[in-house]
């Protein structure tokens, strides 16, 4: 009965301990050990990249239908460099593709059609730039949170070993945090790149199709039936 109370005393002492220790952040992180370095710095790093790829997608947002229309305008009253200096001007992953076929009106349209696919590859490889990342953090963060998980159970059963049996809630407390924190750490940030990584590939996805089709409006633009003499004003 003695030895219950002083077992009951002993735990209720680590509990208030871990309480207290708990009141900060900063405790907690301590608590996790050395893993919750590498994964405090895969946090920042997903939030910046979310960041950063968000300002970078806002950057390239247009009006594709009215970009294309104005093109078009352009085109079909044979302003060819008028429409150059609106995409320059503009300076939009759409009007930096057409651009480059603008450039090369006067060209067989196959060549045209390769610079413009050229472009479009090259606008979307900018668009998912680093995005990778965000993909190899969200596997890697709760392997480490894992890893910890491990370490920590390593750490419990070598203080039980060493004490013969002899388990006292306290000496295991240490190991059990490193344990938990680790593991929560890093299946919270995994969380968090995967689904920055999903949100900035679906907006990506959709600013590509728009690129696609106003490069395909592009296309069909230079093979519209037009008079002969718009035509070749047009093309010349």
């Amino acid at each position: 009965m003695i030895l219950l109370q002083q077992v009951d005393s002993v735990a209720s002492d680590s509990v208030q301990a871990a309480a207290a220790q708990g009141n900060s952040v900063l405790d907690v992180l301590v608590l996790g050990g050395w893993v919750m370095v590498p994964l405090v710095l895969l946090s920042i790093l997903t939030i910046y990249l979310l960041v950063e790829r968000l300002i970078t997608i806002r950057n390239a947002s247009s009006n594709p239908e009215a970009i294309t229309d104005r093109v078009r305008d352009y085109v079909r009253n044979g302003d060819v460099e008028g429409a150059i200096t609106y995409c320059r001007k503009k300076d939009v992953p759409i009007t930096r593709i057409l651009k480059q076929g603008l450039e090369r009106l006067g060209r067989p349209i196959s060549e045209i059609q390769d610079a413009v696919q050229a472009a479009g590859k090259h606008e979307t490889y900018e668009l998912e730039k680093r995005t990778n990342l965000l993909a190899s953090i969200a596997g890697i963060a709760p392997m480490l949170g894992f890893f910890g998980t491990v370490l920590g159970m390593i750490k419990a059963f070598q203080e039980i070993q060493n004490l013969q049996g002899n388990v006292n809630p306290s000496v295991l407390a240490g190991g059990i945090w490193e344990a938990l924190v680790t593991t929560a750490a890093g299946l919270l940030v995994g969380i968090l790149a995967l689904f920055a990584y999903n949100f900035l590939i679906g907006r990506i996805r959709r600013l590509t199709n728009d690129m696609e089709r106003s490069a395909t409006d592009f296309i069909d633009l230079l093979q519209e039936p037009v008079s002969s003499g718009q035509r070749s004003e047009t093309l010349g």
